[in-house]
């Protein structure tokens, strides 16, 4: 079951799902518009200011068995060139319970820009940090993204009873764009 904007409210204000900082989202009775960040079934997300690119210059190759070296930097506003791939944060910190998990999708006025957003697109119960997304430019111009810009949607599905193993996996807690950490996974221990 996907959650609603008053679920997700109740669930905020309970302190059993944390999103952290986020904006006032109440409805404005003038308009009946939605506030800043929760929508009718999602919350939006902001872009943060760090942001790791591979560094493509020291390295012949990505291995899947040892750490990719990246480029991290920090800033308000970069351009991300044509046909490039990057890793961002979120501004927001996020923390689900260990019955609700989420999908991660771009916000649909931005992919209609070329610019696909997601972080493999979920979310496991249990989880808490920032959520570091994969940018992708698809156009043949650069793109400018401004650091505060809503850029991702998180939609909630409850989940039929709490996670019997939540996360607590190798991204838990984690702050800023956090490359792939794959050659932790146990394919990759050798006997």
């Amino acid at each position: 079951m996907i959650l609603s904007d008053k679920t997700i409210r109740d669930l905020l204000d309970q302190g059993k799902l944390g999103i952290h900082p986020l904006e006032d989202d109440q409805i404005n009775p003038e308009s009946a518009r939605l506030g800043k960040q929760i929508q009718p079934a999602s919350v939006d997300l902001r872009l943060g200011t760090h942001f790791l690119k591979l560094d493509e210059h020291n390295i012949a190759y990505i291995d899947l068995e040892n750490p990719a070296t990246y480029i991290s930097f920090d800033k308000e506003e970069i351009i991300l060139p044509p046909h490039s791939f990057m890793l961002a944060t979120t501004m927001e910190y996020v923390r689900l319970p260990n019955n609700l998990t989420a999908f991660v999708e771009g916000r649909s006025s931005i992919g209609r820009m070329g610019l696909f957003i997601q972080n493999a697109g979920w979310v496991d119960p249990g989880f808490e940090g920032e959520i570091t997304l994969e940018l992708y430019n698809a156009n043949q111009l650069p793109i400018k993204l401004t650091a505060g810009r809503r850029v991702c949607q998180l939609v909630f599905a409850q989940m039929d009873q709490d996670a019997y193993y939540p996360y607590r996996g190798k991204y838990q807690g984690q702050r800023d764009a956090t490359g792939s950490q794959i050659y932790f996974d146990f394919e990759n221990e050798h006997n």
